[in-house]
């Protein structure tokens, strides 16, 4: 095991905005930031689904002003740190500098991974800053690792303090996860961090989780009961249990961080949207469509009466990306213009 203690960033408030539908209130922001502070976990994510600058009618508008939940988690985390993700063309160098001021310490950058180029000046601006920048590598499924380490290399010369592997679909299997990893560790200095972030589409956030130290990554993110796009993420809680009982340190209390999930962020999710492998976001998983598209197509499936799982298959074969949610509602129209236009007697034989 090359890795005696793991840093765990958690999530809920982040990418546990995606499965709330943005519609976190400032009240349960300070509250969960509060509770995972004092449950000693290291980096607490805080943002819009989508990073700084998401709330739009693109990507669903927040409940209430971005500034609004940076501040109120900046006023309870004492222990750990707040950290906000940033992708560029969305968010600016307006919310970044505004984040900073409010408290964020951690700048989480994140690209396509093949286009780490455009995240050099933002990288840079977050250092200027004074902040620690950790790097996102999204949709890394769909390069090979070597290129995947070409590209971390970039960032690392940006200035990036550490580099993350993100399974954005959950579409990696565990040897495939492992290897991108290690490509990572082999290819960037020894002092720049390697980092691991998944979703549950597969089942396998865990031991995908698990396979990233196993290879070098020091860094995993979660989400208190796995909230987050898709299937949900690495659950925070049953990460911690796994590394306590693999005698790896991660700084968290077990029955305190239990207790958050249970009786803390449990209560609010929206039931609709617990996240679950089921037919949507196994497909996204099986197809490797970005996790955050699942609601998305839920709602273009149910307004144009074709199914999710179809929508979602077409997204996988024209390799959609995020930052592309316009093309859900343009395949959820072909589909059911193909169906609307098929032969009576195809469309009986279907249903049979």
């Amino acid at each position: 095991m090359s890795a005696k203690k793991i840093w765990i960033t958690d999530t809920t408030l982040r990418d546990g905005d995606h499965a709330m539908s943005h519609q976190y209130t400032v009240d349960q922001v300070r509250k969960i930031a509060q509770v995972l502070d004092e449950a000693g976990v290291p980096v607490i994510e805080v943002a819009h689904g989508d990073g700084l600058g998401g709330s739009s009618l693109q990507y669903g508008f927040s409940l209430e002003k971005e500034d609004k939940y940076l501040r109120a988690a900046a006023e309870v985390i004492t222990h750990g740190r707040m950290a906000f993700l940033l992708v560029p063309g969305i968010g600016t160098r307006k919310e970044l500098e505004e984040a900073a001021k409010i408290g964020a310490k951690v700048a989480r950058v994140a690209t396509h991974c093949t286009e780490a180029d455009i995240s050099e000046q933002h990288i840079k601006m977050a250092k200027d800053l004074g902040l620690d920048v950790h790097t996102f590598l999204m949709m890394s499924h769909m390069t090979p690792p070597e290129a995947l380490a070409g590209q971390a290399k970039l960032m690392e010369s940006y200035g990036a303090d550490c580099i993350y592997v993100v399974d954005s679909a959950g579409a990696q299997l565990v040897d495939q996860a492992r290897e991108r990893v290690r490509a990572l560790r082999k290819a960037l200095d020894p002092k720049t961090e390697v980092g691991f972030h998944a979703h549950n589409n597969l089942g396998l956030a865990v031991g995908n989780s698990v396979a990233a130290i196993e290879e070098g990554a020091t860094r995993i993110d979660g989400s208190t009961c796995g909230l987050g796009a898709g299937a949900g993420n690495t659950q925070t809680e049953a990460m911690v249990a796994v590394l306590s009982r693999m005698g790896i340190e991660t700084g968290i209390d077990l029955f305190k961080i239990m207790d958050v999930a249970n009786d803390i962020v449990y209560p609010v999710m929206r039931q609709q949207h617990v996240p679950r492998i089921d037919r949507s976001s196994l497909t996204i998983g099986y197809a490797g469509v970005y996790s955050t598209f699942l609601l998305f197509a839920n709602r273009a499936a149910e307004k144009f009466g074709v199914e999710a799982r179809d929508i979602l298959v077409e997204l996988g074969r024209r390799k959609m990306v995020g930052g592309q949610e316009d093309m859900i509602i343009d395949v959820a129209v072909e589909l059911a213009n193909k169906a609307k236009n098929k032969p009576a007697s195809a469309r009986a034989e279907a249903r049979a």
